[in-house]
């Protein structure tokens, strides 16, 4: 079902939710890293941020995204 006012869907894409997933375990590694006092796994984990942003353009640009030919929207 199309919605007429252009609601892009809000991010339901397989897509935006890998990269999701990915910024979240990247900001908890990051997180746990930052109380024990670990720069280098902290760098890391703010490294994995970027892969995530990276993954999730990537998988929209495959055809993932809202507005992709292999994205299925699910109804309520």
């Amino acid at each position: 079902m199309t919605n007429p006012i252009g609601d892009p869907g809000h991010g339901h894409s397989p897509a935006a939710w890998t990269a999701i997933l990915i910024i979240l375990v990247a900001v908890a590694i990051g997180t746990v890293a930052l109380y024990f006092g670990q720069t280098w796994l902290v760098l890391a984990a703010g490294g994995l941020v970027i892969v995530g942003l990276i993954v999730g353009f990537i998988l929209s640009k495959a055809g993932f995204g809202v507005n992709g030919p292999k994205y299925q929207p699910k109804g309520h």
